[in-house]
């Protein structure tokens, strides 16, 4: 069973010691291993600084990107929920839309919606994982999304979130080559040596 924490109401399925409310959907360790496959190497489509990433399909159907973070959170469940709430706020066609997160016992599993053409890593620059033609007009479609993403989160939002972790894995790509980027503010999650990017600046909230 998954749960959901909404402002506005009271949830009936409340974390023990929580007294606030959530607009982030909570998913059981037992529902996204299985979606997963037990987390299984096939369904492994990522990795990156804060962790692994695989391809998941709950039981509706619905394809989903599981990140598994690599690192304990520094947060109980619910100070990890209400940094999560923070995140799935912020909506923007250049950004990842957060679906949901695990936080159950030591587990801190983030959900995403799943992107069909993978990442710029695999796609533009992994010719070997992938058969997409890549015209200039995709090309610039790319960058001036990702810089409006950028400029979105640097500059629109408050408080303003730095992301200088931009590299190639991190921009993701739906059916229609529209660039999104994904892993901003997940700094704030996790201890200052969890990562090789700087939890004081990169990937944080000002």
């Amino acid at each position: 069973m998954d749960c959901c924490f909404m402002f506005g109401r009271r949830s009936q399925h409340a974390v023990e010691g929580d007294e606030g409310e959530h607009s982030v959907r909570v998913f059981s360790y037992n529902e996204l291993r299985k979606a997963t496959q037990d987390f299984s190497g096939a369904n492994k489509i990522g990795e990156g600084g804060f962790g692994s990433v695989f391809r998941g399909m709950l039981k509706d159907g619905t394809l989903i990107a599981v990140k598994v973070l690599s690192a304990t959170s520094r947060q109980g469940v619910r100070e990890f929920l209400t940094e999560l709430t923070a995140i799935s706020d912020i909506k923007h066609e250049n950004l990842v839309t957060l679906v949901g997160c695990c936080a159950e016992g030591s587990h801190r599993i983030l959900v995403y919606n799943y992107l069909e053409k993978n990442s710029l890593s695999q796609t533009l620059l992994g010719s070997g994982y992938s058969s997409i033609q890549f015209n200039w007009r995709a090309r610039v479609k790319i960058a001036v999304g990702v810089a409006r993403g950028l400029a979105f989160l640097h500059e629109e939002i408050r408080p303003h979130i730095i992301h200088r972790d931009i590299k190639a894995s991190n921009i993701l790509l739906d059916k229609d080559l529209t660039p999104k980027i994904s892993d901003f503010g997940l700094a704030r999650l996790l201890p200052a040596n969890a990562t090789h990017v700087s939890t004081r600046v990169a990937g944080t909230f000002d």
